[in-house]
Order: structure tokens, then C-alpha cells, then sequence
């Protein structure tokens, strides 16, 4: 990459960090529509959503390893092309075993994507700076969240749910160029792509406590928002009786709640980590307790919205410190360990978003609060571990340390 190139790709590089909730998020109000359309039911549609988080999961896994070994940059590219082309498949095709099909090649595409920038940055930048751009990553991931469904809702509303993926190649295709003229291979620590040394290198990760710990919570936490994003539009469209557009207004400003949680989880990243996190927990339970009993009394949008609003903004602040922390663990292994941070996080999301939605199915606000309130208290035991491995002087997982 040319040296003075490299502030126009570290733009393009942050740009593209929101291409996976842009994958899921664009067409999050146009579910209801896409179900009726395409003549199945509602869990089938949703399992588009799951399909895209494990093939997205499972690939980050093992991507990271060609990565470190082969390169970040051709990669993308090849990667920006074929989900454009899947993304064209899907608005012209009403098969729903082949849109399954294409949101896997979604999920593999995005995840080679995904991977290879966050290793940009590991490459090119180190101390301080890196801790801050790795702070930022949650952040401006939000954006895509906050975006996205606010699009999709003027998509859904004016031209059909297959605008969706149109617009999707669109953006591909337009990204596809700018990396082409402006980004370049950052590579600098090769690792030879021998079986046994990967192997070693994905043992010695995951057997670090406090790195496996801080995945499994980001799954706990950005699950609150994908069953959000597989419930949210069919309580609101089905339930209230409200339009796509209203759908996609209510998801922009729980994006917007989620990058509030980042920006605070930013500003307060020097300070005793346990001690916020159990704070903001606590505040968790409470807000989802409230939102279960104020929902049995008042049923309506803003009720839904302001609960659940706060409890983003939790999530949120949970999932940037977990995040940095586990990217800046191992930087001369970048790629791996950002495919092995993302990927475990996704299909943790996958399954667990998917299971839950399938036992607490899309009914009212009542039966999203419940869904909260089970992975709240599953990140309090995930705490209440980490919080013993401190007590017994093992790795402890605190942010200073990263």
C-alpha cells in the first residue's frame, strides 16, 4: 500500500467494519413482508438471519490463519465481488432454498471482510494508537445498525424488499473501487502456513481464560440485539400494526443506543473494568424487570423502545471493552485472533439468538423482555467466573492489560 494512501484506506477500512450489520440490519423491516412474499413463515425467514451469523462465525475461525499467511488485500477484493453477485442472486430470485444458499456465501464473504480490516489496523499501528482505534471499532460497527434499517425501511416501503440486496451490491460494488485505487497489502508479520504451528497458535488463544471468557460475553451481548432484530419488526408490524418504515425508525434509534454504550465504554476505558461492568449489569436487571412489568400494563411502541433502548446502551458499553481487549491480546498473530474473537462471538450469536427466538417466538414486547432477562443473567454467571479467576490470581481480565 502506497505511504500516502494510507489516511484514505484506514477510512476505507473503517467503512467497511459496518458491512456485516448492514448484511443483517437492511432488511430487518422488511421480514414481515418478505415472509408473505415468499409464502413461508416467519421462522423461516428469520433463519436467513441465523444462517448469515454462522457461516459469517464459522469462517472467521478459519480465515484468519490464510490471512496471516497469504495476505489481507486481495482477499477483500475477491470477497466484495462475489457478495455483490450474491446479493443480485438474492433480489432476483424468489427461491428461498437459494437465498439460504447466497446468505451463507454472505456470511464467508463478509467474515474474510471483516477479518482482514481489523488486522489492518493491528498491522499498521501499535500502542496507544492502537488502543484507540480498536476502541472505535464497536463504534463506528454501529453505524451499520443505525443506517441500515432506517434505509431499509424507505426500501421496503417504496420499492420492495428486493431493493434491499440491490442496494447491497451497490454498496459492494462502489467499496470494490475504492479499495481498488486507494488500499494495499499491510501484511508485515507472516506466519507460514504450516497445520501444526496454527494449531498450536488456536490452542494457546483458547486456552487463555480471559480471552475465551471475554467472547462468550460479546455473544451474550450483541444476542440481546440480534433477537431484537428478528422479533422487533414482526411485534411492531403484526402486533401494533405500525409500518416497516416505523420498524426501521425503531431500529435506528436502538443503534443509536448501542453507539451511546460504545461511546461510554470509551470514555470510561481507564477505569476499574470489574466494577463498571457489575454496575452496569445491575442496571440491566433492573430495567428489564421494569420493562416486564410495565409491558403487562401498557403495551405499546415507546414503551418497548425506551426499555429496550436502555438495555442496547448496556449491551453496547459491555461489547467495547470486551472487544478491545480481546483484538489487542495477541498482535503478532492480528488475523487469527480477530477471526477467532469474531467468529466464536457470531456462532455463539447464531445458535443462541435462533434457539431463543424459537422457545420465546416473536409475540409481543413482554416476550422480548424475557429474552433479555435470560442473557442478562447468563452474563452475570459469565462474570461471576471471571471474577473468581481474578479472585484466585489466575489472568486476570482487566482492560489495562490489553
Amino acid at each position: 500500500m502506497k505511504e500516502k494512501h494510507q489516511g484514505i484506506a484506514t477510512i476505507l477500512a473503517f467503512a467497511l467494519l459496518p458491512l456485516s450489520g448492514f448484511a443483517t440490519d437492511i432488511y430487518i423491516p422488511s421480514l414481515p413482508a418478505m415472509a408473505g412474499n415468499l409464502h413461508v413463515g416467519s421462522i423461516e425467514v428469520q433463519l436467513t438471519l441465523s444462517l448469515f451469523l454462522i457461516s459469517y462465525g464459522v469462517s472467521q475461525l478459519f480465515v484468519g490463519s490464510f490471512l496471516d499467511s497469504f495476505g489481507r488485500y486481495k482477499a477483500s477484493l475477491f470477497a466484495l465481488v462475489v457478495f455483490a453477485l450474491a446479493s443480485i442472486v438474492i433480489a432476483t430470485t424468489h427461491n428461498m432454498y437459494l437465498i439460504y444458499l447466497m446468505r451463507i456465501i454472505h456470511g464467508i464473504t463478509v467474515g474474510v471482510i471483516i477479518v482482514a480490516k481489523r488486522a489492518y489496523f493491528v498491522d499498521l499501528f501499535s500502542g496507544d494508537q492502537l488502543k484507540h482505534y480498536l476502541s472505535l471499532f464497536s463504534i463506528i460497527w454501529s453505524t451499520g445498525p443505525i443506517v441500515a434499517p432506517f434505509i431499509g425501511g424507505y426500501l421496503q416501503n417504496s420499492f420492495g424488499w428486493e431493493s434491499n440486496f440491490y442496494f447491497l451490491a451497490g454498496l459492494a460494488i462502489v467499496l470494490f473501487i475504492l479499495e481498488l485505487i486507494y488500499s494495499g497489502e499491510t501484511l508485515v508479520h507472516v506466519t507460514d502456513f504450516q497445520l501444526q504451528k496454527i494449531v498450536n497458535i488456536y490452542k494457546e488463544m483458547i486456552t487463555t481464560a480471559s480471552f475465551s471468557l471475554g467472547i462468550i460475553i460479546l455473544g451474550l451481548t450483541y444476542c440481546m440485539v440480534m433477537i431484537y432484530n428478528m422479533t422487533g419488526p414482526f411485534i411492531i408490524e403484526h402486533k401494533l400494526h405500525l409500518s416497516p418504515v416505523i420498524a426501521g425508525n425503531s431500529s435506528l434509534v436502538l443503534g443509536f443506543a448501542w453507539m451511546l454504550g460504545g461511546f461510554i465504554g470509551k470514555v470510561t476505558i481507564n477505569r476499574p473494568f470489574f466494577k463498571r461492568l457489575v454496575i452496569n449489569i445491575i442496571m440491566q436487571f433492573v430495567f428489564v424487570m421494569a420493562m416486564l412489568v410495565s409491558l403487562h400494563w401498557i403495551t405499546n411502541l415507546y414503551t418497548m423502545i425506551f426499555f429496550a433502548f436502555i438495555i442496547h446502551a448496556g449491551a453496547g458499553f459491555t461489547y467495547n471493552n470486551y472487544f478491545t481487549y480481546c483484538l489487542g491480546k495477541f498482535p503478532k498473530n492480528a488475523g487469527i485472533a480477530s477471526g477467532l474473537t469474531g467468529g466464536i462471538t457470531y456462532v455463539i450469536i447464531s445458535f443462541l439468538s435462533y434457539g431463543i427466538v424459537y422457545l420465546i417466538p416473536a409475540k409481543d414486547g413482554r416476550n422480548l423482555g424475557y429474552s433479555y432477562l435470560i442473557l442478562i443473567l447468563l452474563s452475570a454467571l459469565i462474570m461471576f467466573a471471571v471474577s473468581r479467576i481474578k479472585n484466585k490470581n489466575t489472568q486476570p481480565l482487566v482492560l489495562e492489560e490489553a
